[in-house]
């Protein structure tokens, strides 16, 4: 009995400790921001999280926003926590990066991605794999057989469905889940981009079943016991990795290096170890991957909400196929000319969210305005309560392409769909070069209605709980 008590006695006094730990530095700062920190260890990290439809809000940031403002002091991912919903801040954090702030991911995605990988490297390393992603996004968008390899898989996808088994009802509609496929164009154009391979090799198939699992993982509880998504999904990088290790060894043993993809200038530069090219192809195939796909079925999703700007998007598409020969291939020329695509684009990236903070960490104790964010907190950037400020976007709830028209296409503070500061995606253009291709295709080839109600969900990440089925059917038929 005695040593059951001492037992308990040794938790409770470990647990006070741990709990003080944690605690005594928001006791010690009464200037930081005001907020509310929940329960020991957890705090209020569970509500952050909690599911909610991606074009809101959620009711965690509408509460603490009302209560203290669009600057408050929480605790979350174990931590103290500075959340900004400001745009002005997150503009300041974002371009201070290194300077005031740093990227500070919690350590279960460091375990998936692997400590290479761009998006979590710091300093020096960071900059030197973010130009290295630049150089090649730029050799990519010159190179003629980038635009005619997009347009060649959209074809082969949106082609496919004319052959999807129909309904058992008399018409010629079928149904599809739509983010599976989205997934599937945008997996093989970036395979296709990084390593040269096609969709129908084996190879490939193989990469997307480890693709997937480590996708699941990388959203999942930390826990590391076999048979959880999360020991899956490291389980998954080791096997991409051999798989690329084994291409790689492949290109070199074959004494030359032709096919014009990523791998080829990877192989040609001395500045990263092979370890470190394994995780740039890793980092660029979720990168192509997870927002490309994302971001055409939230177009897909926000269209199938208005007739009226979908009319529109197909008006435009006619349009720039009638001055071009059937069989023509679309240029850098035509997606020029695509400027209420490409505004459609903006807004379904600001009312869908695609990403919706990223995690910063103060590096000393930083002044901005009336707060105070003391040196070692965690500080979220809320992106999506800045697209959704109805006060920077007028109806900031509605679907509304037109806002974009005459606007900057680019981001900007209110406007920051890819990040910002040095970490802004490099291949964010690259992604609507590709939505607005494969929204060509489906615009000429398909009507399309929203099969039943799927909403994007943030859990934080963004997911369709259906996949998005949508009952599509031939405009004309087949020739």
């Amino acid at each position: 009995m005695m040593v059951g008590e001492l037992a308990l006695s040794i938790l409770l006094a470990s647990l006070l400790a741990l709990a003080v730990s944690h605690f005594l530095p928001l006791l010690l700062n009464p200037k930081a921001p005001k907020g509310s920190f929940g329960w020991p260890l957890i705090g209020e990290t569970l509500r952050f999280l909690r599911p909610h439809a991606s074009n809101t809000l959620g009711s965690f940031l509408e509460d603490h926003c009302s209560r203290y403002g669009r600057v408050f002091k929480s605790h979350l991912f174990c931590t103290p926590t500075v959340v900004s919903c400001d745009q002005e801040l997150n503009h300041f954090i974002l371009q201070n990066e290194e300077r005031l702030f740093q990227c500070s991911y919690p350590r279960p995605i460091h375990g998936i991605l692997g400590k290479s990988s761009m998006l979590v490297v710091l300093g020096e390393d960071h900059k030197r794999l973010r130009n290295l992603a630049l150089a090649l996004v730029t050799s990519t968008k010159l190179k003629p057989s980038y635009l005619g390899d997009i347009e060649k898989i959209a074809l082969h996808v949106v082609g496919a469905w004319r052959h999807v088994a129909g309904k058992d009802d008399g018409k010629s509609s079928k149904v599809i889940a739509f983010c599976e496929e989205a997934r599937k164009f945008a997996f093989s154009v970036i395979v296709k981009q990084v390593l040269g391979l096609s969709p129908e090799e084996p190879v490939t198939a193989r990469i997307l079943e480890d693709f997937l699992a480590f996708m699941k993982g990388l959203i999942s509880f930390p826990l590391y016991i076999p048979g959880t998504p999360y020991a899956k999904a490291v389980q998954a990088r080791e096997r991409i990795s051999s798989t690329v290790n084994v291409i790689i060894e492949e290109r070199r043993s074959a004494g030359s290096c032709n096919k014009g993809d990523f791998l080829d200038v990877l192989l040609s530069t001395n500045e990263l170890s092979d370890e470190e090219k394994v995780s740039f192809v890793l980092d660029s195939l979720l990168g192509g991957y997870e927002t490309t796909s994302l971001l055409i079925s939230m177009v897909v999703y926000f269209l199938g909400q208005s007739a009226e700007d979908l009319d529109l998007v197909k008006r435009e598409h006619d349009s720039i196929r009638s001055n071009k020969g059937k069989e023509e291939c679309l240029t850098s020329e035509d997606y020029k000319k695509m400027e209420y695509t490409q505004q459609v684009i903006n807004e379904a990236l600001r009312c869908g969210n695609i990403v919706k903070f990223v995690h910063r960490k103060a590096l000393k104790d930083v002044r901005y305005k009336e707060y105070l964010i003391p040196s070692g907190w965690k500080v979220l950037p809320v992106f999506s309560a800045v697209h959704l400020n109805p006060s920077l976007h007028g109806n900031a709830q509605q679907f509304q392409p037109c806002r974009w028209e005459g606007a900057s296409q680019g981001t900007s503070k209110k406007f920051t769909p890819f990040g910002g500061g040095p970490r802004l995606c490099p291949g964010s253009e690259l992604a609507k070069i590709e939505a607005a291709f494969f929204l060509h295709h489906l615009v000429l080839n398909y009507r399309w209605r929203i099969d039943g109600d799927d909403i994007p969900m943030a859990y934080p990440y963004v997911e369709f709980q259906r996949g998005l089925p949508i009952e599509i059917e031939p405009i004309s038929p087949e020739s």
